[in-house]
């Protein structure tokens, strides 16, 4: 079976599960709510207020629901034996994996673009006055930033997912992870922190930055990690039983 009707066939499977598909509303929801919420208190006036992370902040909390719809588009595989009849139509794992890849990526991409530009506009709005100082390529960074970013996540949790075959276990490592450095680790830069998969990424949303990595830097970095995890993934699927 060639690419093009595996990939079909994973899209179907993403648009027929409802889990799924709240995931994909949750990421625009939490995204825009949280970052109209982080611009009624936004400390505007303060000497290190940025407006655009401001404007942006939202996308800490919709990235909890692009992990779990990596994590969960995955772990479904691994649940009553659903691996084993997928495998029976597609011998070729390394194709099968590259296929639900891809279908995780394009409606993360789209969503998270959407998410982005809700950011934007909510984000504007509850500033106000505070935000005339964002120019538009620094918004239209902000918008492309939240989509690449997010996607990144979601397919840094469909990687771990293959490897530990376990939604559950790759979210009980991400999401404490990703609140741990996103609320502590976060503030402080020039350190290991910065090269995190998450304070790597989130560069992007900053108008100005401290640390050695920048905007477009960090979510490379990102991509290092999610290719990694990408890679322990389709070598466990390659590897272990169905």
């Amino acid at each position: 079976m060639s690419f093009a009707p595996v990939l079909h066939a994973e899209l179907i499977k993403i648009r027929t599960l409802r889990s799924l598909l709240g995931a994909l509303c949750a990421v625009v929801l939490a995204t825009g709510l949280f970052s109209a919420l982080a611009g009624l208190d936004s400390g505007a006036g303060e000497e290190d207020f940025d407006p655009l992370f401001s404007v942006f902040f939202g996308v800490s909390f919709g990235q909890i629901a692009a992990v779990a719809f990596g994590a969960t588009a995955v772990s479904s595989e691994f649940q009553g034996g659903g691996l084993r009849v997928t495998l029976a139509a597609v011998p070729r794992r390394g194709r099968w994996f590259a296929a639900k890849t891809v279908a995780v990526a394009l409606p993360v991409l789209a969503v998270g673009t959407v998410a982005g530009g809700v950011s934007l506009a909510v984000g504007k709005a509850v500033l106000g006055a505070d935000a005339t100082g964002l120019t538009w390529a620094e918004g239209l960074r902000g918008v492309v930033g939240c989509a690449l970013y997010l996607t990144l996540m979601a397919l840094l949790a469909a990687g771990l997912t293959a490897l530990l075959r376990s939604g559950v276990a790759t979210l009980s490592i991400l999401i404490p992870f990703l609140l741990i450095v996103s609320f502590v680790v976060g503030g402080v830069s020039g350190t290991i922190a910065d090269f995190f998969p998450d304070k790597a990424g989130q560069v992007v949303f900053h108008r100005t930055w401290d640390g050695s990595l920048g905007p477009w830097t960090g979510l490379a970095v990102t991509g290092l990690w999610v290719a990694g995890a990408l890679l322990a993934g389709v070598w466990s699927v390659r590897r272990r039983d169905a």
